[in-house]
């Protein structure tokens, strides 16, 4: 028989003489249902998972986060500093484009002697050497942003676009630039468009393989800090070269690796992400 009667605690329980389902009665009355009756099953465990990001050794180094927790005391999100890396990448796209811009007038031939060959030189050897620096803070920024979003706790919903869209415009703006600095140089212009469309695509495929549940992938050989490497050391190199020279080999070469290497770096992701999803069961 069903009758209402007061719990151990007081609030009324629902109380039967006949156990249902195979449940038992307790000593005080109510019903005890086995946990494999239960409709409730216990709450399953979070797993986080880990964001997708670079290992970069210079992250857990003092100085990165001295910077991060500054800019954080000074209310600067991250989204701030990712617009900040485009601004740093859009000067060294410039400063590599004026390295190519001859002052040349009507009527001057190419290999031209005194003072204003020495300006020349000089000129294109700072812009080269300003377009190397903005390249490492194009870097830098990178790296505060994750910081500051990670170890941080400031993520936002929207970290992921601006941590995304703008490296792909610094990537195309910066090589592109350095291929206008080889202006008279021969083939210039289209490695420096070879490379920022290569970058693009290593992007995408990494990105691609992460659509398909796959760890993102962002080994090299010339993954986006080698490529900023081998480009901050041809132009640095170049700078001195064209200053004692009137040249700019070493950035041409640069280029030539990045493009050789990019095209590669493609090619072994998509090997990689091609053998991950046919191991899939």
């Amino acid at each position: 028989m069903d009758r209402w009667t007061d719990g151990p605690n007081g609030p009324p329980v629902f109380l039967n003489n006949t156990p249902r389902c195979g449940g038992t009665l307790g000593r005080s009355g109510v019903r005890r249902i086995p946990m494999a009756e239960s409709r409730m099953s216990p709450a399953p465990e979070e797993v986080s998972t880990p964001p997708a990001r670079r290992q970069l050794r210079t992250r857990s180094a003092g100085w990165p986060q001295a910077i991060a927790r500054w800019l954080a005391s000074a209310r600067i999100r991250p989204n701030h500093i990712s617009i900040a890396s485009l601004v740093f990448a859009a000067i060294a796209a410039w400063a590599f484009y004026r390295a190519g811009r001859y002052p040349m007038r009507s009527g001057d031939m190419f290999i031209f002697m005194g003072e204003r060959a020495r300006r020349w030189r000089t000129y294109s050897a700072w812009m080269l050497v300003l377009g190397a620096a903005g390249i490492q803070l194009r870097l830098l920024c990178n790296m505060l942003d994750g910081l500051l979003a990670i170890e941080g706790g400031l993520k936002t919903k929207t970290g992921e676009l601006f941590n995304e869209i703008p490296d792909r415009i610094a990537d195309a703006m910066i090589l592109a630039g350095a291929g206008y600095a080889l202006g008279r140089v021969g083939w210039g212009p289209a490695l420096g468009w070879s490379a920022a469309v290569l970058a693009v695509l290593t992007a995408y495929i990494r990105v691609l393989g992460g659509s398909l549940g796959l760890t993102q992938d962002f080994s090299g050989p010339m993954a986006k800090q080698h490529r900023m490497f081998v480009l901050t050391m041809g132009a640095l190199i170049a700078a001195m070269e064209i200053a004692i020279r009137g040249r700019v080999t070493a950035l041409w070469i640069a280029l030539v690796i990045i493009v050789a290497g990019a095209a590669f770096t493609a090619a072994l992701r998509i090997a990689r992400i091609a053998r991950q999803l046919e191991a899939r069961s």
